[in-house]
């Protein structure tokens, strides 16, 4: 059976303010809000996700996601929003464990299939690439939902969406790893290391390409 361990950074993609969609200044104004709305979540995620003090993870994440809960009950049409519940409460599950843990997971899975239901946005790509990986994961039925046919579909189209990104290209070789296919799985470690640095997202990027590097050692050392 699977283990959860869930550090789903799960997503996570380049942020930008797409000004040029709107026409007046309330349509500009509401975008930057959401903007901003967002870059908090990032940064508050990064700071849970890798912190020291991992005794205070748990209380972290809890106080994120009702932070989360707060911005999807203002707007609750927004796709942003629902991948970013969904990806702190996978993540929250990966601190939290036992039964609990499933509950969470299963809720992220609701919320990241909400985001790509409602479409637009600026993280379709980390939807798919967070989805993905909570479908491998996850262990299978009757425990929970996990399927490999479907991970790799989702990891595909985030990859798809999202070439060059250091989540989806990560996400995707530990899929790869998972399946026992390494070989293959070191080229997107490689593509993973060397993707564009994300706006706003330096602690995380400086974290994720740490944890690549271990995969890369590790595989280096089997060989």
């Amino acid at each position: 059976m699977k283990i959860i361990t869930l550090r789903v950074g799960l997503a996570l993609l380049l942020f930008t303010v797409a000004l040029s969609a709107f026409s007046d200044d309330g349509g500009i104004k509401s975008e930057l809000a959401t903007s901003a709305a967002v870059a908090e979540l990032q940064t508050r995620w990064a700071t849970a996700q890798y912190a020291e003090d991992k005794s205070q993870q748990e209380h972290d994440f809890e106080s994120l996601l009702l932070r989360a809960n707060n911005m999807i009950s203002a707007e609750p049409d927004n796709p942003d929003f629902y991948v970013w519940r969904g990806i702190i409460k996978a993540s929250y599950a990966g601190v939290k464990g036992g039964l609990g843990a499933l509950s969470l997971v299963r809720e992220a899975k609701i919320d990241l299939e909400q985001a790509i239901a409602l479409g637009g946005g600026t993280l379709q790509a980390a939807a798919r690439t967070s989805l993905g990986s909570l479908y491998f994961q996850m262990p299978g039925w009757p425990i929970g939902f996990g399927s490999d046919k479907k991970a790799e579909t989702y990891l595909l189209e985030g990859l798809a969406m999202a070439p060059d990104d250091i989540d989806s290209n990560y996400f995707y070789a530990l899929y790869l790893i998972d399946q026992r296919r390494g070989e293959k799985a070191r080229q997107y470690l490689e593509r993973a290391y060397t993707a564009p640095r994300r706006l706003g997202r330096d602690f995380a990027d400086q974290e994720r390409r740490r944890e690549v590097l271990e995969l890369i050692t590790e595989q280096q050392k089997e060989k």
